[in-house]
């Protein structure tokens, strides 16, 4: 028998993953030879919190042929340089994470070891000085990356504060414009083949029967098709992320608007502050183990740095994946694969990385298993590799000033992480993942901000002279202030560029090694 090719896709559930979704197939894939069904219902409600993005998004974005500036002006986005991390690594400290390089080589080694090497002399300005991002972020400055590699100013990338609503009501006019099919209406019931187990067709509420070669569950934390119906079951990790709820509230808009997002640290959590055009938003992230939700809206409502438009929505989740994202003639993608909190504001990632390796696993009829297999092995990955990441945060503190920040200072650590966390702290070694997020500069600054400094740095600097060094730090120095200088604000150039006439830009070249293209 002749295995056929995939002739109806259909994807359960909108918001950001069913419409990024749908929006990425009907661009890569033939909608009269693939027919492609999207079913949500406006009576369910989506997260819509994840406001937040990585430079990742913008390559996304560029492989689907989107205007830059129709998107950010169709989502009210605003430039992202990275996140300032405050009280994390001790009360009243704070440094920004920052989607840019510190420094360049020097004779063969990495920055940080001749940075570190200097710093132990009392020879260095904070690491943070030396990165041409995080000072831009700090000054309320902006500008596009460059494409001239020898250019500081290409040494930093940029992402995005997007109104996640408005994102998924643009993909969605993308896709239909394309061929997508919208269905309005919630599914009642799921049916199975008997021989396979495969999903054969899904029955709406008004009786309406929806068949399907393909099935993804964009339908959220309730996992419609791959838990309830398929049963893969959950790995929990909020032993290690014992934060399990939030309270998410939009605020007006304030002058300026910073090139950043903000994580304040709280007794038993943290707030985010994303600043978009129309409004800022906010939210408390908090274990209820350690905090009672009254605690934690007071604390919320308090912190705000303007009037709120609106009651505080409640959330609850349980930090982990499924055991499995791709099972039978389902892949799961979005909240219903897995649920990491937004502190590296990884939600929207995480769906295009999975949107991204089923395009290049995209299967036919009998979903192969080998496909399978590989796709569950990626996102095993991505989702552990960015585990061990936000783990971090929370593990490397000095901070013990109430229960939670004790338990999470003293809490067993993934095996992973202890072994990068011991070879960062023997000499500045930082490991590299073959494939996934956050490459060195992102543990650099993250580890060396929340306090924690390697004992060594590489023996092979020992050999440099003392006039070289110095001189070479002062010129890395002087390169990112003078960068900085030249810099408009980001206010400035957010509104320059989209009062502008929209024209499609390709700047995936500019910092692509920082930020793979995927």
């Amino acid at each position: 028998m002749i295995n056929k090719a995939v002739q109806q896709v259909v994807i359960v559930g909108g918001g950001s993953a069913g419409w990024m979704t749908a929006a990425a197939l009907s661009k890569f894939f033939d909608t009269q030879k693939c027919a492609i069904t999207l079913i949500e219902s406006q009576d369910i409600g989506t997260v819509g919190v994840g406001e937040a993005t990585l430079p990742h998004l913008r390559f996304f974005n560029q492989k689907l042929g989107i205007d830059e500036r129709e998107f950010m002006r169709a989502t009210e986005s605003t430039y992202k340089l990275g996140i300032e991390f405050v009280n994390w690594g001790k009360l009243n400290r704070r440094y920004m994470h920052a989607f840019g390089e510190y420094g360049e080589p020097f004779q063969n080694q990495a920055f940080h070891q001749l940075w570190l090497k200097a710093w132990q002399q009392g020879k260095a300005e904070p690491l943070s000085e030396y990165s041409l991002a995080a000072m831009a972020a700090q000054h309320n400055k902006f500008q596009f990356p460059d494409a001239d590699p020898s250019a500081i100013c290409s040494k930093f990338s940029y992402a995005y504060h997007v109104d996640a609503a408005l994102y998924a009501q643009y993909l969605c006019k993308f896709a239909q414009q394309r061929g997508v099919k919208r269905v309005e209406g919630k599914v009642l019931d799921v049916s199975q083949k008997q021989d396979s187990g495969f999903i054969s067709k899904v029955t709406l509420e008004n009786g309406q029967h929806i068949s399907g070669d393909l099935f993804i569950d964009c339908s959220g934390f309730r996992g419609l098709l791959i838990e309830q119906t398929l049963k893969t079951g959950y790995t929990d990790w909020s032993h290690w992320l014992p934060c399990n709820s939030a309270q998410a509230v939009p605020c007006e808009r304030i002058e300026p608007l910073l090139p950043y997002s903000r994580s304040t640290a709280h007794t038993a959590g943290w707030q985010w502050r994303i600043p978009l055009q129309h409004r800022t938003g906010n939210g408390h992230v908090y274990s209820s183990e350690f905090m009672s939700d009254t605690e934690a809206g007071d604390i919320l409502l308090q912190s705000l740095d303007a009037k709120p438009l609106k009651d505080p929505i409640q959330l609850r989740f349980t930090t982990g994946k499924r055991n499995k994202f791709w099972h039978k003639n389902c892949v799961a993608i979005g909240l219903s694969g897995g649920f990491l909190e937004p502190l590296e504001s990884t939600s929207i990632f995480l769906i295009q990385e999975a949107i991204m390796h089923l395009v290049q696993l995209f299967p036919k009829q009998d979903c192969n298993s080998v496909l399978a297999d590989e796709f569950n092995r990626l996102m095993d990955s991505e989702f552990e590799h960015i585990r061990d990441f936000l783990v971090a945060h929370y593990h490397v503190t000095q901070r013990d000033d109430s229960p939670f920040w004790h338990y999470v200072r003293n809490m067993n650590i993934p095996d992973s992480l202890q072994h990068k966390l011991s070879m960062y702290h023997q000499q500045g070694h930082i490991i590299k993942y073959a494939n996934g997020e956050f490459l060195d500069p992102s543990w650099l600054a993250v580890l060396s901000g929340q306090g924690m400094l390697p004992e060594h740095y590489h023996r092979s600097l020992q050999r440099a002279s003392q006039s070289a060094t110095d001189t070479f730090l002062k010129h890395q120095h002087k390169r990112v202030q003078d960068g900085v200088k030249s810099m408009r604000t980001n206010n400035e150039t957010l509104e320059t560029y989209l009062s502008t006439n929209s024209q499609l830009d390709n700047r995936s070249s500019a910092s692509a090694s920082l930020y793979g293209k995927h």
